[in-house]
């Protein structure tokens, strides 16, 4: 069976995973939650900690495919990690252009963190694939914790899920948007609370069977049934967490990779 390496800075990719579920493939995750959120870390940061830590742990891994599931990462720093494996890698696109196509009134709303929302790569996707519509964008930290909150067995920050939702419909043109693209692999699972607080019935649109795709082309591997394996983490990973949102998945073997470029995975 093939074997998948799904790396995000947190439990955000787990909705990628996810996505994943029809594929017969092995997952082993990896979470840089020492880090999190990389909203919050500079480009150049990332761009030297991500293929370090990809390039380590896929060396441990053996994994035939390596899913960047994070859009702060895909957007800066997917060419560095290519550069640092053999393998081929899969990263998160911001889900612009369905949304274009599946709008009838012409203004879309993009929920993202901040980094995504002010990148310049989200600014060309826009102009290529969204240029006859109004994004109105809105970018969030607080719903990145709120959704490691959730999967911990908490509940998460109502507040932040109602911040969000005003963000976007409450600015300007925010009446008319009839579509939400979800830059964020983490705000997926977060998609009851938005969609209840929402002030009426909209589409939400994730990266996440496009992803599977993707990864079933690259990796070669058919449909079936996904088998978790190994998740890693670089933090402190709390009991919680690890039963509600990992051992629910699937996942039985926990590991951390300590700080510093050369990992080596040790048990949890």
């Amino acid at each position: 069976m093939k074997r998948a390496l799904v790396f995000d800075s947190g439990v955000g990719g787990l909705s990628v995973a996810d996505a994943m579920a029809g594929l017969a493939l092995t997952i082993d995750y990896a979470a840089d939650n020492a880090w999190l959120p990389y909203g919050a870390k500079s480009d150049a940061e990332l761009r030297t900690r991500c293929p370090a830590l990809i390039a380590a742990l896929a060396a441990q891994l053996s994994p035939d495919v390596i899913v960047v599931a994070c859009n702060t990462a895909s957007t800066i720093a997917l060419d560095a990690v290519r550069a640092a494996v053999p393998q081929p890698v899969v990263g998160v696109v911001p889900p612009i252009k369905p949304a274009a196509a599946m709008t009838g009134s012409g203004v879309i709303g993009l929920l993202a963190t901040p980094a995504t929302v002010r990148r310049a790569y989200t600014d060309d996707l826009i102009a290529r694939f969204a240029a006859d519509a109004h994004v109105v964008r809105f970018g969030s930290t607080a719903l990145v914790a709120a959704a490691e909150a959730k999967l911990a067995g908490g509940a998460p920050d109502a507040g932040a899920v109602a911040e969000a939702i005003a963000g976007l419909f409450l600015a300007p043109r925010g009446e008319e948007i009839d579509v939400v693209a979800l830059a964020c692999t983490h705000f997926p699972l977060l998609a009851e609370e938005l969609r209840t607080a929402a002030p009426r019935k909209v589409a939400w649109l994730d990266s996440g069977a496009a992803i599977a795709r993707r990864v079933a082309e690259v990796s070669g591997c058919g449909a079936g049934s996904v088998q978790a394996a190994r998740a890693v983490f670089t933090g402190p990973l709390t009991a919680a967490l690890q039963r509600n949102a990992f051992e629910r998945r699937g996942f039985s073997h926990f590991a951390q990779a300590p700080e510093g470029t050369a990992f080596t995975l040790s048990s949890a």
